[in-house]
């Protein structure tokens, strides 16, 4: 901060008058008032815009978005700008992204025998329904929980199914691997859905889904959240980003409010960094356009 900033903060902050600042820092007066009273640089002219655009985009994802995420969107938008620049501006403004909490496990093992484990912690896929992971978390409202399970696809980091239901067991589990199928049109023979051993999983109900869309089960260890990490990490997103913010008074109203978060921010207009900072869907409809591109030419020289 400058020495004319420095006097005039002392004036905002802590009513000092600019003369006695001035006096105090041996200062002339006519100096400091030649500087308040020019035009601003280039420089602040920029510096004042970016900060518009980054408490804009602050806002926009619910203050939940940290300099990583803010510098894609800038750069979106055309700015050349560095990530730690929009980190000092961020802690200059007094915006801070999401803090964490500590997750409350709500896996019960079941008794039946458990999938093995084919994904050994290697949470990416190098197509769309090669490899999906899942999970419940539970959400607290006036009425009581509400517990939710999810279907991601680890290609692109999209939420294909989810349910919610005011019972954690094998029909909520079923429900959202039913989503997932549909969104999909229904042909998923041979993706791998991996979960952790809760009994909502080893279930028979929901091995028989499994089943019947050839969905192959693999399953981590017991007790060993690192194992289903990826699945972890999008109840985390879920919690911090939007339910830890919210008041639910009713279990219907908690639905719909997660349901559009889930479907118009998290799939639509959240950045992913695994996703080179694109959305889910954007991403997928993106490697999609290119891989038709690569086939049309490759045929084209074939022909």
């Amino acid at each position: 901060m400058s020495v004319a900033a420095f006097i005039c903060s002392q004036k905002t902050d802590y009513g000092i008058d600019h003369a006695t600042s001035c006096r105090a820092l041996r200062v002339s007066q006519s100096w400091f008032y030649k500087w308040k009273n020019r035009e601003p640089t280039m420089r602040e002219q920029r510096r004042a815009r970016l900060d518009e655009e980054i408490a804009r985009h602050f806002a926009a994802s619910d203050g939940t978005y940290g300099s990583p995420r803010i510098t894609h969107d800038l750069r979106g938008e055309g700015w050349k700008v560095s990530e730690n620049t929009v980190a000092k501006r961020m802690a200059e403004l007094g915006l801070a992204g999401r803090v964490p909490k500590k997750p409350r496990s709500l896996t019960r093992q079941g008794k039946r025998p458990a999938a093995p484990d084919l994904v050994g912690r290697k949470f990416s896929a190098v197509a769309p329904d090669v490899l999906w992971v899942g999970d419940g978390t539970m959400i607290s409202t006036d009425e009581g929980p509400l517990y939710l399970a999810t279907v991601e696809d680890l290609f692109s980091r999209r939420l294909l199914g989810y349910a919610m239901s005011e019972h954690h067991d094998a029909a909520l589990t079923v429900a959202s691997l039913q989503m997932a199928v549909a969104t999909r049109g229904g042909d998923v023979d041979g993706v791998i859905f991996h979960s952790d051993r809760g009994s909502e999983y080893t279930a028979a109900r929901y091995q028989a889904e499994c089943r019947r869309h050839g969905v192959v089960q693999s399953m981590g260890r017991v007790g060993c959240a690192l194992d289903n990490a990826a699945a972890e990490s999008f109840n985390s997103t879920l919690k911090v980003e939007y339910v830890y913010r919210q008041h639910f008074r009713t279990r219907a109203e908690a639905r719909l409010k997660i349901a559009t978060w889930i479907t118009d921010f998290y799939n639509a207009r959240r950045r992913h960094s695994a996703n080179d900072g694109l959305p889910p869907v954007t991403f997928e409809r993106q490697m999609i356009e290119k891989r038709q591109a690569s086939t049309a030419l490759l045929r084209a020289a074939v022909a």
